[in-house]
């Protein structure tokens, strides 16, 4: 009898990550020779940046410690090197977090491994977790391989993409288990206002639910805004705050991140628990790149300033010349590297076969809306400002070129 074929398990029939999956067709367009405008995905050195410096020389001095050489090449504990630990206890403090305790601290893989831990440790089959929509594709690609139901709430486009209260009471039910906040935002850029902030925590008070507080653009920000720790003002209510090195320290491929609970009345240590189980079963995060930590949060940051600077340049072209193209609109992003702007197309036209037309006729690689999630009734797509400001000038022209070629085509006059 012939070996028969093995199916996948059905766990996986519903991952998707947007970000990724789109580039495969870019890939196969470049291969015939075709110039491809990357302006989808966050990794910031893939462009003009770079890890700093004396970030790169910690590591470079660990390793050249003969000494110390041999134990930067072994398991360490499940919950990460003490130095770490207590650097990143030391910057919640900092950010004002109260009363945090070095095992509240557990350092991960990156944030998203972090993520990934906690969702597995508390969700069962049939429950769910309230995620902002749009939002980040982790979040709706994870909860379904636990048996989860994906519960998004929208944002508010029409104010700054803030968190609307009344959308987060249609959308709670009984099974709900947590509300994830990602704060600056990604896709959008928004940054949430204490308003926004207090309305979550009295939610999560009232509907027993733990506040997942993604915060890992928590230092790009523009025009003044600043960064409040759903932590900082959630009094009693548990808060899983997720961070790491990625962004803000131009290092998303080291895989450095973390997991701070604040339980101040230990309503969610079961879970905490779960997930160090979760993780003793991993056995550690890479060893090495955990001396990161201390030298990226304790070190300069004037890289970080200088970072902030481009980044304000590429989001004010973005926006204004987003803005100027007929039939799309772009609300100012207020931090991140992200927008997220919001395009009328003909009726039976969805935004992923814009963005794929836009790619196969321009070269131009965005993310469509649909992958980060949409309103009722709207259509956006996804760009990172990270490239430099020429070839982001170059990218929107095309944009808008094929944009108003497109609505001749489907002869549609946008409002």
């Amino acid at each position: 009898m012939a070996f028969q074929p093995i199916q996948a398990a059905v766990r996986t029939k519903n991952v998707k990550y947007a970000v990724r999956d789109v580039v495969i067709k870019a890939q196969e367009l470049e291969s015939k020779g075709k110039k491809i405008l990357y302006l989808n995905i966050g990794d910031p050195p893939a462009f003009d940046l770079d890890t700093p410096e004396h970030i790169k020389q910690a590591l470079i001095d660990k390793l050249s410690n003969r000494e110390a050489r041999p134990r930067v090449a072994t398991y360490c504990d499940s919950m990460g090197i003490k130095q770490a630990r207590e650097a990143v206890l030391a910057y919640a403090t900092r950010k004002g977090l109260p009363d945090v305790k070095l095992e509240e601290v557990m350092i991960a893989a990156g944030a998203s491994e972090a993520i990934t831990l906690a969702i597995a440790a508390l969700l069962n089959p049939g429950e769910n977790i309230l995620t902002p929509c749009p939002g980040y594709p982790l979040y709706t690609g994870q909860i379904p391989v636990y048996g989860g139901e994906l519960r998004p709430y929208c944002l508010d486009e029409d104010n700054d993409w803030q968190i609307d209260l009344d959308e987060l009471e249609r959308k709670v039910n009984s099974k709900s288990r947590a509300i994830v906040v990602i704060n600056p935002n990604n896709p959008t850029g928004a940054v949430f206002n204490q308003e926004s902030l207090l309305k979550v925590v009295r939610f999560a008070e009232k509907h027993n639910l733990i506040i997942f507080s993604d915060e890992i653009y928590d230092q790009i920000l523009f025009d003044g805004e600043k960064h409040i720790s759903l932590a900082e003002i959630s009094g009693d209510i548990p808060v899983l705050t997720f961070n790491g090195l990625s962004k803000n320290y131009v290092m998303p491929g080291w895989r450095v991140g973390w997991v701070i609970v604040h339980d101040p009345r230990g309503y969610i240590k079961d879970v905490v628990e779960g997930m160090k189980q979760l993780m003793r079963c991993r056995l550690c995060s890479p060893h090495l790149q955990q001396y990161a930590i201390k030298a990226a949060l304790e070190g300069s940051h004037e890289p970080l300033r200088q970072m902030l600077i481009k980044f304000k340049e590429r989001r004010d072209i973005t926006y204004q010349m987003l803005n100027e193209v007929p039939g799309i609109s772009c609300v100012k992003p207020r931090g991140a590297f992200y927008a997220y702007p919001r395009v009328q197309l003909p009726d039976g036209i969805d935004d992923n076969r814009f963005c794929l037309e836009l790619l196969e006729e321009t070269g131009v690689l965005v993310v469509f809306g649909g992958g980060f999630g949409n309103a009722p009734g709207t259509q956006h797509f996804r760009v990172v400002f990270l490239p430099e400001p020429s070839v982001l000038r170059e990218a929107y022209g095309k944009i808008a070129d094929f944009t108003a070629a497109f609505y001749k085509k489907h002869s549609f006059t946008p409002a």
